[in-house]
């Protein structure tokens, strides 16, 4: 039976995950160059509008409704065709087209992660297309694999866990976003210069709202305004509060001095790395996982990022695609099954290997996915129009060259 306060709790914490795309573009655009601000913002934004047509015409009804072999569903539900306010199969407390919208946020702010490591080359008429066609081979498999009815990593077959998406958002948009970056190739200078961040206060407010809209990303996750919700509310809270402090405490004692990017990252990090396990783990334990995905993705970003030279631009991998894979492991190690039954059996730490192993299976699936998904997006891309923009154009910056338009008109000065 539909429940009016669980609906409107629901609903509301759509609204919140909506607005953590705006979060991500202030995020990114912040951490980016001057030259690029409107090319970095609206690539997460544009996909406001045709994540949400692709998912009204086709997106919802692949991820959610039937089941073909475990990995997609089929087109029952295709232009939301019988999506309607009874209750839907994923809930019987809220209507399904409830469930449709707060999982519709997921799917638009998932590729918009991807952009972070493509900011300053990447074309948008190339960004517009490989997005569309990620969703289609990428991010509607995952879903279905992992929530779906029947989907192969969740109750059709490895009976791994995901509260909130670490491996569908976070891990196939990290690993996505890393093998993109590659294939396009380093920035211009990006060895011999210096790039500077060119708005630290839009940083701030960017992973601030990020912070605010993940409360309703993981404590709506629990589809009801119940005990659950406010124990996913809690963790997630935990998680990010220790992994900022980490990571202000590892910039001391490499720099002598913390910075607000450094907090700012922190905190997107701990959110990153609770977010599979939100409504799996006990609150004490979101601290531990907290504090240790800073100095993982601080090693990351800073030390092997630089060992293999690849250009991560804005560290959609180093954070989330690392953040979400330890953030997974953690859950296989610390979960409870008493805490919500979705979860089979505990975590390594109290005593079964099980649910740790479907955890790392899951995890290995979902980079294989990515990897082979993005290649074949990469190659279709390809084939209909380059992929990065000329020298010219990224000398001068695309916002110009790709929207003649800038973020600061009044600004002359030369932009490194």
């Amino acid at each position: 039976m539909v429940n009016s306060g669980d609906t409107g709790f629901v609903l509301i914490c759509a609204a919140f995950v909506f607005f953590m795309t705006p979060g991500l573009a202030l995020f990114y655009g912040g951490l980016g160059r001057r030259k690029n601000v409107v090319n970095t913002m609206l690539s997460s934004l544009f996909l406001v509008g045709v994540s949400i047509v692709l998912w009204v015409l086709v997106g919802y009804s692949l991820s959610f409704s039937g089941n073909i072999g475990g990995v997609i569903g089929n087109l029952d539900w295709i232009g939301m065709k019988g999506v309607g306010m009874e209750a839907g199969p994923y809930s019987d407390n809220i209507p399904n087209l409830a469930f449709a919208a707060f999982q519709m946020m997921f799917a638009i702010i998932t590729p918009a992660l991807i952009t972070g490591a493509t900011a300053g080359r990447m074309k948008f008429k190339a960004s517009f297309i490989f997005m569309i066609l990620w969703s289609f081979i990428v991010y509607y498999p995952m879903a279905h694999m992992v929530w779906g009815q029947g989907g192969l990593l969740g109750d059709g077959l490895l009976h791994s866990v995901d509260f909130a998406g670490g491996n569908v958002v976070h891990i196939s948009s990290g690993v996505s976003a890393l093998v993109l970056c590659i294939a396009l190739g380093k920035r211009q200078g990006y060895e011999s210069q210096s790039y500077r961040i060119h708005n630290i206060p839009m940083v701030a407010l960017g992973a601030s709202i990020l912070v605010f809209g993940w409360f309703g990303f993981n404590a709506g996750s629990a589809l009801s305004a119940n005990g659950l919700a406010a124990h996913a509310f809690m963790t997630t809270a935990t998680s990010c509060g220790a992994a900022m402090v980490s990571w202000m405490f590892i910039e001391v004692m490499q720099s002598g001095k913390p910075s607000l990017v450094g907090a700012a990252t922190g905190l997107v990090a701990g959110l990153v790395a609770i977010t599979p396990g939100a409504g799996f783990v006990p609150i004490w334990s979101a601290v531990i996982i907290g504090i240790i995905v800073s100095p993982i993705c601080y090693f990351m970003i800073a030390v092997v990022k630089k060992k293999f030279g690849y250009d991560d631009a804005l560290d959609a991998f180093g954070c989330h695609g690392i953040g979400g894979m330890w953030g997974g492991i953690a859950t296989g190690i610390f979960g409870l099954s008493s805490i919500n039954s979705v979860a089979e059996w505990n975590g390594l730490c109290f005593g079964d290997t099980k649910l740790f192993i479907a955890q790392v299976v899951s995890i290995l699936v979902t980079i294989v996915v990515a990897i082979v998904g993005t290649l074949i997006c990469l190659t279709i891309t390809k084939l209909i129009t380059p992929i990065r923009v000329s020298k010219k154009d990224e000398l001068i910056g695309l916002d110009k060259s790709e929207h003649s338009e800038t973020a600061y008109p009044s600004f002359n000065g030369f932009d490194w």
